[in-house]
């Protein structure tokens, strides 16, 4: 039986995350993954999504080359190229990651592992004990009752990365951000997209501004969407799928693309019979993502907190360093950035209007309106920056919607944790001409001193 500091079972985000620091800390580390090195992020999320939306984007830019004084027309979509690009990307990342793993002598074991005691993980008829081991399975694509997943007329994200053609029309159930980024791709490819959400509005966890932004978005794009009605049923008949809603609505398409959100594995893994608490799946942890069992652990998407990549590699560190003795500080889930990477994105760090009221704040908001930025007008992007800040206080929440917006959390980030006032963020200079500009312009015209901003 071979014994490691560590065992952690699962090769995601927050698995190999939480092996290259343990490794890096000189703790001696066994990783176990069923599938491939890197989990759902870079082989059925992240990564495969992220190529997509790019080759949408260089679609988008063909049909639009003339405002450009670019001579250019889109032709169409060669999916076989598509994808040997988007699987390019995965297989350079995959190998470089197989090369870090190697380099920090991490024992790296493929096949289905099972938690069979407290200190014990069993692979393949091997047994592997660890001093602490760490949970890290990941999540699956989720459907509802009696919607039958067939991955063909009916398909979950994992499909609709591999899809070796371009549906003439597709139905999109579920409006969060796995949906409205599937549904930016297929309208950039020439789809006929329709959105099905039982919420009041798309990306219903952002700020309502941003999605009445996104949504008016959509609406130009000629991407259709229905909100704030619940499916009922939904029926493969030869070639198309009809989708029926509570309220008897039907649609019809080529594809049926359920984006119902993740749901953690946990499932026969033996976490139960060891003790471990649960809730509806997933595994409960305190804030340093230690189980109700000392020494197990557990990171990423099987525990409650935010299904995103980079909030398992911030887990996955914080396990690490906390087992080495380093007392890390809890992670503040509310400083960790998220992004719709649709056209146009949606980016987003820190409270909502309607959460800092909730909690009690004195809230004071401002909108800062990209068409006064140079770089965004050059892009052809509308959009905004608003900001939520406690009056006299610091900023609570930064919330985007444009082009390329993304890009600008790293500074929002630093903003919201660090408790940033408007008054700290106004004298900084940003580069001319950039997006960035629009952020100093919001803290500026926060601070009571507009530039290029009416006030």
């Amino acid at each position: 039986m071979a014994q490691f500091d560590l065992v952690i079972l699962g090769g995601g985000s927050g698995g190999y995350a939480c092996a290259l620091r343990s490794a890096q800390l000189g703790l001696s580390v066994a990783l176990i993954e069923a599938d491939k090195l890197g989990g759902t992020c870079l082989h059925r999320g992240c990564i495969p999504t992220k190529a997509l939306l790019h080759s949408g984007e260089i679609a988008d830019g063909a049909r639009d080359a003339s405002h450009f004084g670019v001579n250019a027309q889109f032709l169409s979509m060669d999916m076989p190229a598509v994808n040997s690009y988007k699987d390019g990307v995965i297989a350079r990342l995959h190998k470089g990651l197989q090369g870090l793993v190697k380099s920090r002598n991490i024992t790296f074991i493929e096949g289905h592992g099972k938690l069979i005691s407290k200190d014990t993980v069993e692979v393949n008829g091997e047994k592997y004990t660890g001093k602490n081991v760490v949970l890290a399975t990941g999540s699956y694509a989720k459907t509802l009752p009696g919607l039958e997943i067939d991955g063909k007329k009916i398909i979950t994200s994992d499909h609709a990365t591999k899809l070796d053609y371009v549906p003439k029309s597709v139905i999109v159930l579920g409006g969060g951000v796995i949906g409205c980024e599937f549904a930016s791709v297929w309208k950039s490819f020439g789809a006929e997209v329709t959105i099905i959400e039982g919420l009041s509005h798309l990306v219903a966890l952002e700020d309502e501004s941003s999605s009445k932004q996104l949504e008016r978005a959509f609406r130009k794009r000629g991407i259709n969407f229905e909100l704030g009605v619940r499916f009922q049923s939904a029926a493969v008949n030869g070639d198309s799928v009809t989708v029926t809603l509570e309220d008897g609505k039907t649609f019809s398409a080529d594809v049926l693309l359920v984006s119902v959100g993740r749901g953690p594995v946990s499932a026969n893994l033996g976490y139960e019979e060891q003790g471990i608490s649960m809730d509806r799946g997933y595994v409960l942890v305190d804030d340093k993502c230690r189980t109700n069992v000392p020494g197990v652990w557990a990171v990423g998407d099987l525990i409650p907190t935010l299904q995103l990549a980079h909030v398992g590699f911030g887990e996955g560190i914080l396990v690490a360093e906390e087992i080495a003795g380093l007392n890390p500080r809890p992670i503040n889930y509310d400083g960790v950035p998220r992004v719709t990477y649709s056209e146009p994105e949606v980016a987003s760090v820190g409270l909502t209007t309607a959460v800092a009221k909730e909690r009690g704040f004195d809230v004071v908001e401002l909108n800062y309106d990209l068409a006064g930025n140079g770089k965004a007008q050059i892009l052809r992007t509308a959009g905004s920056i608003k900001l939520v800040s406690q009056k006299n206080g610091p900023v609570l929440g930064i919330h985007m919607v444009g082009s390329r917006v993304g890009e600008l959390l790293a500074e929002a980030q630093l903003i919201f944790n660090w408790e940033a006032s408007a008054d700290d963020v106004a004298p900084l200079i940003h580069a001319h001409p950039t997006l960035s500009e629009a952020m100093g312009e919001a803290h500026m015209a926060l601070a009571g001193k507009p530039l290029h901003a009416h006030g």
